[in-house]
């Protein structure tokens, strides 16, 4: 079980696996008010900075599950440099229907509700794991601008326009789900620009390292238009935030 080979090179330097910078995630956890020994599940947890910060600034507790064995290893080894090893679990497997044996304080998908077929049902599926009163926490792209055309969207890494909303309607989704929007967090274009931009480098390191690889080809590709990709489209349309939500 695993990723696509893809995304395990082009992110394989980082820890934050959205466009969040460090700052941005210790702000999200601020703005929560956690509590020490507050339990947090991460759905899609990727190389675990979330949780691995927060329970060494914020006392939490927690589990994370993420497919990909790379970021799952990368997790576990950054619980054990931050001192919090005993405080986090890393599981590499498939988070899709994973509910908590423990109930959980706040529960989180951030950036991966495919795990549950999208918002609605990552929400669905979060709600399993999460104790009374409890917080969900949603990572999901919405559109800065609105794409001109349906190739500008899929340039934006969408497979059309109506993929995504525009914020306030992304809100107004939340609110018909039934839920308050309590807090967000949304990313900036530097945050953008450190999730794209540190690709390229593990790119051309990862080319240089492995020049007869059958998948240098695909790699050398995405290296050369992934720059202009990202200044023409990615950083101009696409928004990407963490919002935080109560049952009402």
């Amino acid at each position: 079980m695993d990723i696509p080979r893809i995304f395990n090179i082009t992110e394989s330097a980082h820890r934050i696996h959205n466009p969040f910078t460090p700052e941005k995630l210790a702000t999200l956890g601020a703005v929560l008010r956690l509590e020490p020994g507050t339990r947090v599940l991460d759905l899609g947890s990727g190389s675990g900075e979330m949780l691995c910060t927060w329970a060494r600034d914020y006392g939490i507790t927690g589990v994370g599950i993420d497919m990909s064995q790379l970021f799952s290893k990368q997790a576990k080894l950054r619980a054990e440099e931050l001192g919090v090893a005993d405080r986090v679990e890393f599981i590499h497997g498939d988070a899709t229907g994973y509910v908590a044996d423990e109930k959980c304080g706040v529960a989180a998908c951030v950036g991966a509700t495919w795990i549950g077929g999208g918002v609605a049902g990552a929400i669905e599926l979060l709600t399993k794991s999460l104790s009374a009163n409890g917080v969900i926490l949603i990572g999901e792209p919405y559109w800065r601008q609105l794409p001109p055309t349906e190739d500008v969207a899929r340039e934006c890494f969408a497979n059309s326009i109506s993929d995504f909303l525009m914020l306030p309607e992304l809100l107004a989704s939340f609110d018909e789900l039934g839920y308050d929007v309590v807090e967000m967090v949304l990313a900036d274009q530097e945050g953008w620009d450190r999730y794209a931009a540190a690709k390229w480098l593990t790119m051309r390191r990862w080319l240089e390292a492995n020049p007869e690889d059958d998948f240098a080809k695909e790699v050398r590709a995405q290296l050369t238009t992934a720059p202009k990709r990202h200044a023409a489209y990615t950083r101009e349309y696409l928004g990407w935030g963490v919002f935080a939500l109560m049952a009402r």
